[in-house]
Order: C-alpha cells, then structure tokens, then sequence
C-alpha cells in the first residue's frame, strides 16, 4: 500500500513560535452562530423532550487564572460574579473549509496527514488539517536500535515536525491532550450544521473539529511487579532509547580498562523488541558484558515467522547472552548488605548513588525452579497500555467504545463504532483481519490504516463511498546487530534473508518508508555515505593485518 508523501509545490510555511500563528486567545464563541453550532450549545437532546445528559456545560471553556499550581486543571466557579478567562480556542484560517484534527504524530497520524495533502480536492473542500503531538519530532520507531550501536544519527530516524511539515499546509500543534468531547454520536436534524467535538490540550486550549483521527498510540507499561517502575527502564520512545544509551555510556565509562566486574543487563520479553534490544547490546558490549534475556514463554518472538525467529536463535546462542525462558520476574530491588551472598557490597556499588539491582525469578513452567539475578540496568519490554480511557469526558466516560484492553472500536472503515466523524487508527484502534484476530500493533499495520483513513476523510468529505480496509502483510523484518539481520517475506514462501544481506534490505525499505521525499534523499545520502567509509576502513584493516603477519 502506498504511503508516499505530498508533492513539493507548495510554497513553505513562515517560521514562527509552537503555535500557528492563526492559533491565538479569543473568545470561544467567536464570531459563530451560538444557534447554529451545537457544539458550543447546551440544549440538545436524545429524543422528543428527553434532555441529553451528556450535553457540554456552558461553562465548559471557562477556568479560572492559574497562580503557580501548573495543572492546567478546569477551575470550579464559584459565584456568576467572579472574573473567570476564557479558554483560549484555536483559530482556523478558514471558516468555511472542513476541519480535520488529527492526535498523535506517529506512523499513523503524521502518514494520515500527509495522505491528505497529497489527494486532489475541490477548492472548496481541502480540509485545513492540525496535527496535535506532544513531541516535536516524528520517530521512526523501528530503529531506534540503531542509535544504541552507533548506526545512525538522530537527525535521520527523529526529524522535526517542522521540517517534515514546511511545504505542505498542515499546521503542527507541540502538546498533549487532556481531554476528548466528541459530538458527532448526537442525533441530529436533516440540514442542520454542526462540528464533530472538541479536543482540551493540556496547555488549556480547545480545538473544535469537524473529522477526528485518532492515532494517539500506546505507552509502555511499566508499573507492572514491584519495583519495576522504579527501577527498569522502557524502549518506546527517543527519549527512552537516549536514556538507554546515557546509562550504557556511564557503565563502559565506569568499567573502561578493568576486566572484572562485566556490565550485566538485564532484559525483560523476548519479543521482537527483547531479541532486537539483546543482540544490539550484546553485539555492543562484546566481552565486557553480559545480557540475561528473560521470558516468560519458552520460546523467543512466538509470533514471528519461523525463519526469523531461527536466524535469531542462531544470533542469540553465538553471542554473550544467557537465556532464562519459562520464567518471569516477580521483583526487582537494588542489592543491599542481605542480598550480597560474597559480602562485598562494594563490588555491587558502580558510582555513587548506583548499585546493582536484583531480579526475583519465578519459574511459568513445570520443573524449573526460583532464581535471582543481579543487574546493572533492567530493560522491560513487555505490556503496554492505550491513552484513550484517561482521556475520556468525566460526565461520559463510555461515549467512545473501547474493547478490554482500552482500544477503540472502529468498524471496517476505520470508523469509530457510533461515531461518523472519528477513525481511529494504529496502536488506538481494535481492529480484526478477516479471521476476527486482532491486528498486530505494528508500523507496517499503521502505515496500510493510514492510506486508508486518508483516503476515506477524502470520501467522506466529498459524499462518497468509504473503502473497507484490508491489511495486506508484507513480511516481517528485525535487527541482530550492526551487519546482521533477518527478512521473511510474505509473498515468497520459505525465503528469509538473513547477515549483510537481510541488513542492508532492511535499511533500503526503511529508508523508502521515510515520511517525505527530501528526507528519503537526505537519509540515504547519509546512509551511502557511512557503508562506503565503514568498506573503506576494513579494507585498510585488512590490508594492514596482511602486511604485519609473518
């Protein structure tokens, strides 16, 4: 499915602060028809003289000045007397062009918007598209392995928002959402005009909307054993791999010319992300450090296509990694005194205020008994948990339907069940195949339901049929080091390639994935350029090891 972004003829937006510049403080009601825009009126209602309960308070944009508590929370009014400011609304350029929010930046939300652009629309029709994210960079989440061994830059895999976005017309919004007012499930009257919600950030600004994607994600779930919160670390974001690679930094600093102790990580799942994470770092550390990779399957990446997951049990058992599968942990503390069984505490002290930590191991299968690991930094990978249920109206906390894991539910069309304004796309959507399981929470997954909520906001809008989406998998690709790694295509059976090869395929269909055309060009000159002079040091290397041999 094609994922290819908007042509280049636009003219640049001007540079300007975090906010568009058409982003600015007014009344919520604006210039507006109160009568004629029921998302900022209180009478609607679910029947003939029935009131609807769900109705937005007339108050709901007000809060009073806030005077150092920094919550950004709605302040209750106590008296119709006192002086209370208003939220500040966001300002679409245009008042009669449809407008179409989209939450979260990633693969799905920033693809959706740049889908958008690339269509041909009637002038009277091109949606003026906002992209709402918290972050002020795309990241290209599948490599963030590449940062812990050096192969890329950050420039190449997290590019700005700014940057990507300069020559389309999508306005870019840096916040976080706070809460979702959703309007288009309320009945309403043939010809009658209305917009789809309204969206609180946190920053206290309301952007009201006529099309809603939702694309929010999903977050690490971390607080799941005692002591994990507080002592593992996750591997989602930039700002978690940049973490990752500080801590790993002060180890090799702190274990620079020693032999002993050796660097001990610990990871927690071996699903892609766990085998991806142990063979970059293991690969990294080499001899001064030893990677103890825990799952609570007895297999490794269970999901995965026979042919990757043999090239990575291969990867796995060459390298310095010990392999603790059928169990999982039930703690995790530092050592102390009591946990120190050879009394030498002051081994288990690195720097500081840093000390070895110690994982409680109890077995999931039959046979296997109790263990404790000792580690200098902890990697949880497994769990994670959607955005959606905090977001929800307090008043309505079930008007968008989720599933038991906090997914929305969408229909075929990527629409929100009960919802004709709102799709909900990637890691926030619940969709199934044509078998009813549920799809993977995948880039490639994200990448296809993009394509199609783009296109389908272009149906919608223009009163056309929408498209039912059909996931089409492609394969499915892994790192296992810095020349290693392993593709098993879907379209031809049994073939996985595997070392150089299935490495420098991997980075060629990443690099084409790139949001943008310049930014394709941008990485894969970079890219070009590091292989030649990687090639050119290891002829010189091996050129230098002939002459110097006997």
């Amino acid at each position: 499915m094609s994922c290819r972004a908007s042509p280049w003829n636009l003219p640049p937006l001007p540079s300007g602060p975090r906010f568009p510049t058409s982003a600015r403080p007014r009344s919520p009601l604006g210039s507006r028809n109160l009568w004629k825009n029921p998302i900022l009126n209180n009478s609607w209602t679910l029947g003939v003289g029935v009131p609807n309960i769900f109705a937005l308070p007339s108050r709901m944009f007000r809060c009073m000045a806030s005077s150092g508590s920094g919550d950004s929370g709605f302040a209750r009014p106590t008296s119709t007397d006192e002086a209370v400011a208003p939220l500040p609304l966001y300002s679409w350029p245009d008042k009669q062009r449809p407008r179409v929010c989209i939450l979260g930046g990633g693969f799905g939300g920033l693809y959706t918007a740049l889908r958008l652009e690339s269509l041909v629309w009637p002038s009277d029709k091109k949606p003026q598209v906002v992209l709402v994210d918290q972050s002020d960079r795309f990241v290209f989440k599948p490599m963030l392995y590449e940062l812990l061994s050096g192969e890329v830059d950050v420039w190449e895999i997290a590019p700005s928002f700014t940057e990507l976005l300069k020559n389309t017309s999508v306005q870019f919004v840096r916040d976080s959402v706070k809460l979702l007012r959703p309007s288009d499930h309320f009945r309403r009257e043939p010809g009658e005009s209305w917009a789809g919600g309204v969206v609180h950030l946190e920053s206290g600004t309301v952007i009201e909307y006529d099309w809603l994607v939702l694309a929010l994600g999903a977050e690490a779930k971390i607080d799941v054993v005692p002591g994990s919160a507080e002592y593992a670390l996750p591997f989602t974001t930039l700002e978690d791999a940049l973490r990752v690679e500080s801590k790993l930094k002060m180890l090799e600093r702190k274990r620079f010319g020693k032999s002993s102790p050796t660097i001990e990580v610990a990871i927690v799942g071996l699903g892609y992300s766990g085998v991806e994470l142990a063979a970059t770092i293991s690969e990294r550390l080499k001899n001064t450090g030893t990677v103890k990779a825990i799952n609570v399957q007895t297999t490794i990446c269970p999901t995965a296509p026979q042919g990757n997951r043999d090239a990575a049990v291969k990867v796995l058992e060459s390298r310095n990694i010990q392999l603790f599968l059928g169990y999982f942990v039930s703690c995790i503390k530092e050592a102390s005194t009591a946990d120190d069984s050879s009394g030498t505490v002051a081994d288990s002290e690195v720097d500081g205020d840093h000390k070895k930590l110690i994982l409680d191991l109890q077995p999931a299968e039959r046979g296997l008994k109790g263990q404790t690991l000792e580690a200098d930094l902890v990697l949880w990978t497994v769990g994670s948990t959607s955005q959606i249920p905090r977001l929800q109206p307090p008043d309505a906390p079930y008007v968008i339907p989720l599933n038991g894991r906090g997914q929305v539910e969408t229909e075929e069309t990527l629409l929100v069940k009960g919802h004709p304004r709102t799709f909900a796309i990637g890691d926030s959507a619940a969709l199934r195949d044509a078998s009813g399981k549920l799809l993977p929470a995948t880039a490639q997954v994200a990448f296809q339901q993009a394509d199609f909520a783009g296109w389908n906001l272009w149906a919608a809008i223009n009163d056309r049929p929408l498209l039912p989406f059909r996931f089409q998998n492609l394969g499915e690709m892994m790192t296992l080091g810095r020349n290693d790694a392993a593709i098993t295509a879907s379209f031809i059976e049994g073939l996985t390639l595997e070392g150089p090869l299935g490495h420098a395929a991997r980075k060629l269909v990443y690099c084409l994935r790139m949001p943008t055309d310049e930014h394709r060009v941008k990485v894969g000159v970079s890219w070009l350029t590091k292989t030649a002079i990687d090639s050119l040091a290891s002829v010189q290397n091996a050129v230098s090891d002939m002459l110097t041999s006997p």
